[in-house]
């Protein structure tokens, strides 16, 4: 009896899963468990300096503000020389705006899993709002504390920036110029207007040069890193200008310089030099010492358009890139126009040509 019963059920079973695609022997597979916020930020941190983790007793504002200095002049040399020419008494704001600029991209950039990097820049603007708060834990926010109350800086642009972080982990194309431009709202133009309160610049006629000039150096930056951003799967090229030029996606993935991709790159370099030529009266605008800084990262994105230009449009098989000497004379021709302000891209009199 038991035989015949057992029978019975392994036909029925055979029924279920040959007819109705289910198994009576074997239960369905248990759905996977999402890891939990505090697994994704244990494996973002880990992937981080050391360096990067939230201590569990904040520094002293000394401690912070020589973490902050140490990461600025160690992570770019443009940034460091172009600090030469601020008053000492404004570095410290510099760094520490430098430094909350730097590690928010990184926690974006650096860990490898979009999950991950959403995880730690909600923990991030979460810091942030601490920071506006009065309380303060990283070397970061205790640095930016002290320069947020002695510039009078709102939270706005800084909460920006985080935004266009958070973007860059969900949106990899740009339909339009308009879009791309939107993006830069975000993603380039809180650093100037930044930049502007540090230094007791802040005014909406500056804030709107400061975003063309902005906008122009994150246009060139595209520009310049076609490729290695197609690397990461992003493409700031606007879709509706590639298609007007019959560029296709297979074209920047095979690094093939078609007549219609230089044709492009042409356009979009133009596009970018007109930005930057909106911007230059705000050098005029401002005391000397920001004047050089301004004068300097002007000379500097128009320099890597004409690197670009210099390439025939070939942002393909290498990456356009500034020389050690033209970075040089970029420098030099900033610290003359400090003692001759006629020399001053934006200033007034005689316009002097930036340095190729």
């Amino acid at each position: 009896m038991s035989s015949a019963i057992e029978e019975k059920a392994k036909a029925v079973a055979a029924y279920m899963d040959r007819v109705l695609g289910i198994s009576a022997q074997e239960p369905d597979a248990p759905e996977p468990v999402a890891p939990s916020k505090e697994e994704l930020l244990a494996r973002g941190w880990a992937a981080l300096p050391e360096s990067y983790r939230i201590p569990e007793v904040a520094p002293t504002l000394e401690e912070a503000q020589a973490w902050c200095k140490h990461l600025a002049e160690t992570h770019y040399e443009n940034f460091h020389v172009a600090t030469w020419f601020l008053p000492k008494a404004l570095r410290p704001h510099f760094h520490a705006i430098y430094a909350y600029c730097r590690v928010s991209d990184d926690l974006g950039d650096e860990v490898g899993d979009t999950a991950v990097a959403l995880a730690l820049l909600e923990q991030w603007g979460e810091e942030l709002d601490a920071c506006y708060a009065g309380q303060t834990r990283h070397p970061v926010f205790v640095a930016l504390a002290e320069t947020i109350r002695e510039c009078s800086i709102p939270k706005e642009p800084f909460a920006d920036l985080l935004t266009a972080f958070r973007q860059d982990q969900t949106v990899m194309r740009y339909a339009s110029m308009e879009d791309v431009l939107g993006y830069c709202r975000y993603s380039a133009n809180p650093v100037g207007r930044l930049v502007l309160y540090a230094c007791g610049e802040a005014d909406e006629e500056k804030f709107r040069l400061s975003d063309a000039t902005c906008s122009a150096l994150q246009l060139a930056n595209f520009w310049q890193d076609v490729r290695e951003d197609w690397a990461r799967g992003r493409v700031y090229l606007p879709q509706k200008d590639m298609e007007f030029y019959r560029v296709s996606d297979p074209i920047i993935a095979d690094g093939i310089v078609t007549p219609e991709f230089r044709a492009l790159m042409h356009c979009e370099v133009n596009y970018a030099r007109d930005l930057f030529e909106q911007g230059l009266p705000l050098i005029g605008m401002v005391n000397r010492d920001l004047a050089i800084d301004l004068d300097l990262f002007s000379r500097g994105g128009l320099a890597i358009l004409r690197a670009i230009e210099r390439r025939d449009f070939d942002v393909l098989s290498a990456r356009p890139a500034i020389s050690k000497a033209t970075k040089a004379s970029l420098a030099l021709r900033a610290a003359t126009a400090k003692l001759l302000p006629f020399l001053k891209l934006g200033g007034s009199g005689r316009r002097a040509e930036p340095a190729d």
